[in-house]
C-alpha cells in the first residue's frame, strides 16, 4: 500500500505515469496534484478518473498550505514530481516564471515532505523528475552521464538544475530519503503542441509553414513517453536512496533530420506523396543559446535496474502521428486561445 502524490500528472509524462500507475497498482493511491495551467488537460486522464485509486487536487505547488494539507489529508509517503514549466523558448521570454515554479515550488514540496514526515522516514519517498538539459551542451561526441558536471545554458534548464541542487541539499541536510532522473527529450501522445514534434504533425496535416532553428543541425536524443513512464516505475520501485539515474532512448537524431521522418510519416499516413510537404520547412532565426547536442548514456539504469528502452525512434513516431490523427479534437481543444496568441508572438508571420 502505497500514497503517491504525482505533481503535474495532467501533463505529458504526467498523465502517462498517472495511468499506467493507477491501472497497475490498484492498492496504490494516487493523489494528482496540477494547477491545470496551459499544458495541463483533464481530458489525458479520462480512463482513470474514476478509478477507486485516484483522486485529483487542482492547486499550486508553490502554495505551500496546500501542499502540506494534501501530505496530511492523503497521508502522502511517496512523492514522484514531475511539475515544470518546461518550454525553453517560454524561458527566455519569461524566466522569471520558470524560477518560481521550478525552484521554488520543488523548494514548497521537498519542505513539506520535511516537516510532515518528520524523522519518520522509513518507507517514504522524494522521487524528482528532471532533465538532460542541466548538463548543457556535447560536441559531436560523447555522453552525459550521471557524473557529468552541470552547465546549464536556458532559464529553463538553470532552474532544473537549481531544484535538483535543492532536492540533493535536503537529502545530504535533513536526510531526505530522494531519487533524482534525468531524461532526454520526451515524444508521443498528449503531448502540449508547442513542443516540435506534435506541433510539426499538426502544421503539416493543415500546410502551415514548419519553423526550423538555424540549419536544423541541432542533435537531440528521444524517448518515447511510455518508455520514460516505465523507466520511473523501475525507478521508484527499485532505485537506491541518493542515487541519480539517466533515462535516454539510444536515440538521437538531427532535428532536420528527425523532421524529414515525422514528414513522411504524416505523409504516407494522410494519402499524400511522402515528403510532399517538405517544401513546407522555413528555417527561422536559430535560438539564442540553443545547445548543439544532447545524448545519454542510460547504461547504469540498464545495468543496474534492467531497464531499456522498448522501440526506436520510427515505430514510435508513427505510433505518434497515428494518435494526433485520430485524436484530433484533443488538439483543437488543447490550441484555442492562449495557445495562438502565444504561436504568434514565438514565430511571427512563421506562425500564420
Amino acid at each position: 500500500m502505497k500514497n503517491i502524490l504525482v505533481t503535474g500528472g495532467a501533463g505529458f509524462i504526467g498523465s502517462h505515469l498517472v495511468r499506467l500507475l493507477v491501472s497497475k497498482y490498484p492498492n496504490y493511491q494516487i493523489i494528482n496534484l496540477d494547477l491545470l495551467t496551459y499544458a495541463g488537460n483533464l481530458e489525458n486522464l479520462v480512463e482513470v478518473q474514476n478509478k477507486s485509486n485516484y483522486h485529483f487536487v487542482k492547486g499550486d505547488i508553490c502554495d505551500h498550505e496546500l501542499v502540506k494539507e494534501v501530505f496530511q489529508k492523503y497521508q502522502v509517503d511517496t512523492v514522484i514530481h514531475l511539475a515544470a514549466e518546461s518550454h525553453v523558448d517560454r524561458s527566455i521570454k519569461d524566466p522569471f516564471s520558470f524560477a518560481k515554479t521550478n525552484v521554488l515550488g520543488t523548494l514548497s514540496l521537498l519542505q513539506g515532505a520535511k516537516q510532515v514526515w518528520g524523522n519518520n522516514l522509513n518507507n517514504k519517498l522524494f522521487y524528482h523528475i528532471s532533465t538532460d538539459e542541466v548538463y548543457g551542451t556535447l560536441g559531436k561526441s560523447g555522453f552525459f552521464t550521471e557524473n557529468t558536471s552541470y552547465d546549464p545554458h536556458s532559464p529553463y534548464s538553470a532552474s532544473k538544475a537549481s531544484s535538483d541542487h535543492f532536492v540533493r541539499s535536503f537529502y545530504d541536510t535533513y536526510n531526505l530519503p530522494i531519487i533524482i532522473s534525468n531524461c532526454s527529450n520526451n515524444y508521443g501522445s498528449h503531448q502540449f503542441p508547442e513542443k516540435l514534434i506534435p506541433l510539426f504533425i499538426k502544421n503539416i496535416c493543415n500546410n502551415k509553414p514548419l519553423p526550423v532553428y538555424g540549419k536544423g543541425e541541432n542533435v537531440r536524443d528521444w524517448l518515447f513517453v511510455n518508455d520514460h513512464a516505465r523507466a520511473i516505475d523501475v525507478i521508484f520501485h527499485k532505485g537506491k536512496i541518493g542515487e541519480t539515474y539517466n533515462i535516454g532512448g539510444f536515440n538521437e537524431w538531427k532535428n532536420i533530420d528527425l523532421i524529414k521522418v515525422i514528414i513522411k510519416t504524416v505523409d504516407k499516413l494522410l494519402g499524400r506523396p511522402e515528403g510532399a510537404s517538405e517544401e513546407l520547412i522555413t528555417f527561422v532565426t536559430d535560438r539564442a543559446g540553443h545547445d548543439y547536442r544532447y545524448a545519454i548514456d542510460s547504461s547504469k539504469l540498464k545495468n543496474e535496474l534492467g531497464w531499456e528502452p522498448s522501440l526506436q525512434f520510427e515505430e514510435g513516431i508513427e505510433k505518434t502521428v497515428k494518435w494526433y490523427l485520430e485524436n484530433k479534437d484533443w488538439v483543437d481543444n488543447v490550441t484555442s486561445g492562449n495557445y495562438q496568441k502565444y504561436y504568434q508572438e514565438m514565430y511571427g508571420s512563421q506562425g500564420d
